[in-house]
Parts: structure tokens; sequence; C-alpha cells
């Protein structure tokens, strides 16, 4: 799309769209999750007013920045879509379906006894007794008077309740769970002993899931849950109990589990946390590994789709670089691949790709990239196989970190490549600072290009519902 100027006034009438409205108006099913609505076509997702946030990856932004995200949409775009093309049509309708003021927090009013709550998560969780009844004995599970939810307390270090997590207890359908209105999410369901580790659940039915297949000794830990995958209720525990140093991560055994245990551990080590463990459950939660024990057929852990997809892609780059290996140019090869690649992806619309050719494309870029390192490296230091640079690229990639579409990816591969030829222009005899830079870019080329080809592969196809819809929706304007 051609150069655009908006003044600050447009960015900031695009970027107040309320996306309730905006998905609605394109057919997108929504449901009421508390005070937020949830994204139904992707269910991590949560919109308020003009604000959305993806759970599952901890980000999120306002109106211009979702549809870049979730309809592979530049800023242009967006916002000429956002404040109506030439119609003069601008969502502008917040009042529309924004919740109440919010409220302050208080305790659901408790019901006179448990049995429900005792009922559900003994016979239908399998939740020990003893350790049900410890928690209940500390007032931090109860039974609510109105729906007889099971009510999961959360307290502050001045042992006043600040969090409340509700828990369905009838069996038909999908239970319902959600906080009490006004709860602070750094004081979460937890339970602190006096060892120095802190264990990490997502739940509070995971968490005591978890204590009924660890009981011995269980009081001397400490477990936290977070209410989804915030960091919000760790970080707290950890900043007021400053003898909390070994972190477990116990989140679930799927995919959005196992992103999150990433990020966690990038945020712990960013802290100076050195302790830190993931562990993981032999199904899809700990609940479920509950249930498998007493004979309850279990939901199946989900091991992350590009994980699993990584050695495949390796397995091939290795043929790739042996075959490279007595290309003279090198970084010629790699420009002739930059400029192959960038107007299959130019469009930046999905549809319209050669989705063979492009795989085909990147492989070859992130090859010569290796290549490219190995040559390097001959100057630098004792020389290191394709192998050894293949299982290190590998080793490096974290998929909380391969976020973005199809057009972020493409701009940033083109950047890649600006910053090569950049580096392999600039005159005079290049510094060890220098090599290592260039190193690193060409690692950064070969981790982007590795990326898109698994992007291509697998999530391709689940975007071009949402776009078609999308341009579809922005040619009627």
């Amino acid at each position: 799309m051609a150069y655009i100027h908006f003044t600050d006034e447009q960015k900031q009438r695009a970027n107040s769209v309320d996306l309730v409205d905006f998905l609605q108006r394109q057919g997108e099913q929504l449901v009421r999750s508390g005070r937020e609505w949830r994204w139904k076509r992707f269910d991590s997702v949560t919109v308020l007013g003009s604000q959305w946030f993806r759970h599952s990856r901890k980000e999120g932004g306002h109106a211009i920045d979702f549809l870049q995200q979730f309809y592979d949409m530049s800023f242009p775009e967006a916002v000429t879509l956002l404040l109506g093309g030439e119609s003069g049509v601008e969502w502008n309708q917040t009042s529309k379906s924004a919740p109440p003021p919010r409220k302050s927090f208080a305790l659901p009013e408790a019901n006179q006894d448990m049995r429900r709550v005792f009922a559900y998560l003994i016979k239908q969780r399998f939740i020990d007794r003893e350790v049900l009844t410890h928690f209940a004995h500390e007032k931090l599970i109860y039974e609510d008077k109105e729906y007889h939810n099971a009510v999961f307390v959360g307290l502050d270090e001045n042992g006043v309740p600040r969090h409340a997590h509700k828990r369905g207890t009838y069996t038909q359908g999908e239970p319902y769970k959600g906080n009490e209105e006004g709860s602070d999410p750094k004081y979460s369901f937890h339970w602190l002993g006096e060892s120095v580790a802190l264990y990490v659940f997502e739940a509070p039915v995971d968490m005591l899931s978890f204590i009924t297949l660890n009981k011995d000794g269980w009081k001397q830990y400490s477990y936290v849950t977070l209410d989804g995958v915030s960091e919000h209720a760790m970080l707290c525990q950890l900043d007021t109990n400053p003898r909390l140093k070994n972190i477990v991560l116990c989140l679930d055994h799927d995919e959005a589990g196992i992103e999150a245990s990433g990020r966690l551990k990038d945020i712990l080590q960013e802290k100076g946390y050195a302790n830190i463990s993931v562990f993981q459950s032999q199904h899809k939660d700990w609940n479920e590994d509950l249930k498998a024990r007493h004979g309850v057929a279990p939901i199946p852990a989900r091991e992350h789709p590009k994980l699993e997809l990584l050695p495949k892609v390796y397995a091939e780059l290795y043929d790739l670089c042996k075959a490279l290996s007595a290309h003279k140019d090198i970084d010629f090869f790699l420009a002739e691949c930059a400029e192959t690649v960038e107007p299959l992806l130019a469009s930046g619309k999905t549809a319209a790709l050669n989705t063979e050719a492009v795989q085909d494309c990147l492989q070859c870029m992130a090859a010569g990239a290796l290549t490219a390192m190995q040559r390097q490296l001959r100057q630098m230091e004792p020389p290191v196989t394709i192998e050894q640079l293949i299982q290190k690229l590998q080793n490096s990639y974290r998929p909380h970190e391969d976020r973005g579409w199809l057009r972020t990816k493409a701009e940033q591969l083109r950047q890649d490549a600006s910053d090569i030829s950049r580096q392999l222009q600039t005159s005079g005899i290049r510094t060890l600072e220098d090599k290592e830079k260039l190193l690193s870019t060409y690692q950064r080329l070969a981790m982007d290009s590795v990326k898109t080809v698994m992007f291509v592969e697998q999530e391709l196809p689940s975007m071009l519902p949402a776009q078609e819809q999308a341009v579809n929706f922005s040619m009627t304007m």
C-alpha cells in the first residue's frame, strides 16, 4: 500500500474502535468472560472496548495492532479500515459493549455447608479428602451460597482475602469458572511452606491434584496458581518471600503451557533466579494424571506442534548445507534468495502464496546463512561443523518467541538481509566485534527463515478464513 499520512487525531480514533462491535459486524462469535468478551475463534483472546489481550502469549494492545496481528494488515491498511475507508463510517461505539464500573472486591457469601464442593472435588476430581479438609479448615476453599461454586481464596501478606476464583460444581456440560470481580491477580490461591521450593500451577484444581499425587510432606513446600499463565502471582510470592529460591514450573502439558513455561522461565532468569525447572504431567494436566490413576480415561498431553516439526526442518537444512559447501560466493547466493522470496511475500496476502516455492526458498536462505556462518568462523576460531551450527540453532529456538503473522515475518527477513548487505559493504578491515555482529545477523536470518517455514506449513491454513473475511469486508466499505 502506498504511503498514507494519518494525523495523530485519526490514529487515536482508529485505536479507539470498539473491538467487540468490530468483530460482531464480521460475524465473529464472542462470549462473555467476566467484564470482557472472549473470541471463540481464538479462545485465549479477550477484548474489552478497544483493548485486546492474548492470554496464552501474554501480549495485547489496541485496535490497530489487533488488525495487524490477527488480520495480517499493515499499519496504513489497519487504520484505513478502522476509520471506514472512503465511506467516512467509523466504529466509535465502545459504550454499547462497555461493562459497568468495576466493583470493589468482596468474597461471595458462603453456604452453610460444603457438601457439593466436597462431592465434586473428591468424587469427580479425585482430590484427597485430607488435603481438601486442610484447605477448607484454613478458609481457603469454601462453597458459595448462591450458585454452590467452589471458591478458592487468595490472601495477601497480611492474611486479608484479595482474590477469589470460582469453579462450578455441576457435572453436566462445561463447568463455570471465573474470578470474583475486583480480585487482585497478584494474590491468587496459594500455600506457603517453610522450604525454598515454589511450585507454580495454572489453576487451583491443578495445584490440589499435584499435592494429592505428591502428598508426603506437602505442607513444607510452597505452591501458587497463576489464574491462567500470567506471572503476577508468582512474582508477588517471590518478592514477599525471599527464601523461595527454587522455582518449579508445573503448567499444562499442551501448546499454551509449553509456551508459558518458556516465557516464565525467561522472566525469572531476567530477575536473577537460577534454579528453575519445568515439571510436566504425563497427561494434559495434573488432574488428568490423577484421573488416570483412578481408572478414568485422561485427556492426553499435546506436544508443541512447532517443536515436533523442528527436527524435520533442521534435517532438511543439513542436506542443503552440504550441497552449498562448494558454492564459491555464498553471500551472493543469499542475496539471490532474498530477491526471490521478497516478491513471493510482498503482497502480504496469504491466499496468493505459492507455499511450496516459499518454503524451498526459505530453506535455502537458512542453509545459506548457516554456510556463511561456518566460513566466517573459520577465520576466528577452530572450525565448527555444520552439524554443530544446526544443533545450536535448534537448541536456541523458543516457541514463545515465535510470534507474528506473515507480514511481520516477511519484514523481519527483509531487515535481516538488508543488515547483512550493509555490513558486508562496509569498507575497511573488520574488527572482531564486526565479525561477531555479522555472525549474529547470519544466525538471526537462519532462525527467522526457519520460523517462517514452520509458519507457512502449520499456521497459514488457519489464517485464511479470518484474512479473507477482513479483505472482503474492507472491499464493501
